[in-house]
């Protein structure tokens, strides 16, 4: 239903995660323990002066079981409710949580409202939970309107531990602190202390003269490659000469370089020859790929290979799927990796 009056709505879709599991006391392990379980553990979420409602995926999926499959679950719910709800709450395991969101901004196209993905890294039910401030935050961030009573962050974004961060633009980087996710090369959209303080400047706003337009097809024939010293020819042969492969993501050194084996840029040239998009992201967590600063890194560009600037490497993987998902050839492919399609990289 569409709520008449000015209380703004927020819809939480729970997906599966540590914030909604509970110890199995024989096991030891973490289980999901459902929905209603779940809200009956958090009433401070009655106490919000918004309409809220819930649903969770018919099965939820734990973090690291997260597919394609699961991103395009997640945007039809969001999609379906679009004109129901001000802004929404995703609760996500952590583990694969900076590739949904990188998935979903790229899915979710000319955004014009909030869709906060959070979690935690200690169950909903631990009295050290770091589950409820990031839940009640994410809310009131997915609720704020600013001067033109227009959202005030109408992104797809990750908010952990305080930070307000645009989803393609984080990545997991601690698996036991409450400091679970970093935005390394770009500024954290809001901070949140007493009050949530917001950077508008930074904030990406939809075009008025564009509608929203949802993406649900995604082609995940893709690989990522990680070059290391020593690498063997035989190994990277047998895992990028696979029929039906369309795009790779190269983990490089530094600014984008590669070892100058004899081997490897014919080997680069022969995909780019097969129409496979090569995408040259660094190893490194903050910086850009600029692979004309050394010859280590000519022999790529040389070679076909694109520039990954300072993408993430989540948000190569799932832009590349959803560019393939849609048909584009592989120059196509090429000049859209070349462009900030929704702010994931810096020109």
């Amino acid at each position: 239903m569409k709520y008449t009056d000015s209380r703004p709505s927020i819809f939480i879709l729970y997906t599966g995660g540590t914030i909604g599991m509970v110890e199995n006391p024989h096991t030891g392990a973490l289980e999901n323990f459902g929905l209603d379980r779940f809200v009956k553990l958090f009433p401070e979420l009655h106490r919000q002066p918004y309409h809220i409602d819930y649903a969770a995926l018919d099965h939820p999926i734990d973090s690291s079981d997260m597919e394609p499959s699961g991103w395009v679950k997640i945007a039809k719910e969001i999609v379906r409710r679009y004109d129901m709800y001000d802004g929404f709450v995703v609760l996500h395991g952590t583990d694969t949580m900076a590739y949904t969101a990188s998935a979903l901004s790229f899915m979710l196209e000319n955004l014009g409202k909030p869709v906060i993905l959070t979690g935690s890294q200690l169950p909903i039910g631990k009295l050290r939970t770091d589950g409820k401030e990031n839940l009640l935050t994410s809310v009131e961030i997915a609720a704020a309107r600013n001067e033109e009573g227009a959202s005030m962050v109408p992104e797809v974004c990750i908010y952990f531990d305080s930070r307000l961060m645009r989803g393609n633009r984080t990545t997991k980087v601690n698996a036991e602190g409450f400091n679970a996710f970093r935005s390394y090369n770009y500024p954290s959209l809001a901070k949140a202390g007493i009050s949530i303080r917001y950077e508008p400047r930074l904030i990406r706003r939809p075009d008025p003269d564009r509608p929203f337009t949802p993406h649900l097809s995604l082609d995940d024939r893709v690989m990522l490659l990680t070059l290391f010293p020593g690498i063997r020819r035989e190994y990277v042969e047998a895992a990028l000469l696979q029929d039906g492969l369309r795009a790779v993501v190269i983990k490089t050194y530094g600014s984008g370089n590669a070892p100058q084996k004899p081997w490897l840029r014919p080997l680069l040239a022969e995909l780019h020859r097969r129409g496979v998009v090569v995408v040259n992201n660094t190893q490194c967590s903050q910086g850009a790929v600029e692979m004309g600063r050394y010859e280590t890194g000519l022999q790529l560009l040389q070679a076909g290979v694109v520039n990954g600037y300072d993408s993430t490497i989540e948000s190569s993987l799932t832009k590349l799927m959803l560019l393939l998902g849609h048909g584009f050839s592989q120059q196509e492919v090429a000049a859209q990796m070349n462009c900030s399609i929704a702010g994931e990289i810096t020109l």
